[in-house]
């Protein structure tokens, strides 16, 4: 129907921001978005974009406009949801997000588990240290880690990860174990993005700001300091599990060990949880919780 030509051309304009990010969600060339978008804008005698060489902006007709396609175009994404749901096969286009290491040692080989049992499911996956606009950016899910503070999500609890203090055989020769808190002032401390390492003691949460010879922002940097010898780090079980198995990293302070983070499901509160969604969540909990 003509009247609806160029409607999701705009919406994702005005949701992306940009002409060019409007045709990446949408996956069509930039020119195709900016003629329809054109031809709605002629169609309906009124400009719903302002266009600069930097930016693009909503006018406020756009504004009032845009309300309401949005609220039609969620009906329409809820009724092909609902189809969907009667079939109750994962299908279509799968959009998901996650932490880079995280994603590549754990989430990305039980994603491709989970599409190797449903062949007409397509998987869109980006991993990224940078938390995303899921509605904004037409995420379906993102994997995050830690403490949430999105109250316009929904998250389902997946499992959880431990922060491991360790060093290696090697340093702890030569510089001693530390067996308090008082102690990391005297030890090569390997800090990452955060300048402080998470404790509990005496049964409160406790941070400790340390310093040493080396900072990264790099788990996988600062795991090769300590094989190395130089100095303790604080990460996470998926950067140091598999050497602390066989010895070549040893944790400390285990009795100040912070209480496990929570590794959760996040998704938007206002769209259908589809099946291909809630059946995912499923299957990441069983093998990561």
């Amino acid at each position: 129907m003509r009247e609806w030509e160029g409607v999701s051309e705009f919406v994702a304009v005005a949701e992306a921001g940009s002409f060019t990010g409007a045709a990446r969600r949408l996956g069509i060339s930039t020119a195709q978005v900016s003629r329809q978008v054109s031809a709605l804008e002629s169609r309906l005698s009124t400009k719903l974009l302002y266009r600069t060489t930097r930016k693009v902006s909503v006018t406020e007709v756009g504004q009032v406009y845009y309300q309401h396609c949005r609220q039609v175009l969620d009906g329409l994404e809820e009724a092909e949801r609902a189809v969907s749901d009667l079939q109750q096969v994962p299908r279509g286009r799968l959009r998901l997000t996650a932490p880079v290491t995280y994603g590549e040692t754990t989430l990305a080989p039980l994603v491709n588990d989970f599409a190797l049992r449903y062949p007409e499911l397509e998987v869109d996956m980006q991993l990224t240290n940078q938390k995303l606009d899921l509605v904004a950016e037409g995420y379906d899910l993102a994997i995050r880690l830690g403490k949430l503070d999105d109250s316009s999500m929904m998250a389902r609890r997946l499992g959880s990860r431990t922060l491991y203090v360790c060093a290696s055989p090697a340093y702890l020769a030569a510089h001693g174990e530390p067996h308090s808190l008082s102690e990391l002032g005297q030890h090569n401390c390997l800090p990452g993005t955060l300048v402080y390492w998470r404790f509990r003691e005496q049964g409160r949460s406790r941070d400790i700001r340390v310093s040493g010879s080396i900072r990264c922002n790099s788990g996988q940097a600062l795991v090769d300091a300590a094989l190395k010898g130089i100095g303790l780090v604080q990460l996470p079980d998926y950067y140091v599990d598999e050497h602390l198995r066989s010895g070549r990293l040893i944790s400390l302070l285990e009795h100040y060990r912070e209480e496990d983070d929570g590794i959760w499901g996040v998704y938007p509160h206002n769209r259908h949880l589809s099946p291909t969604v809630s059946m995912l969540l499923d299957y990441l909990g069983e093998f990561i919780g």
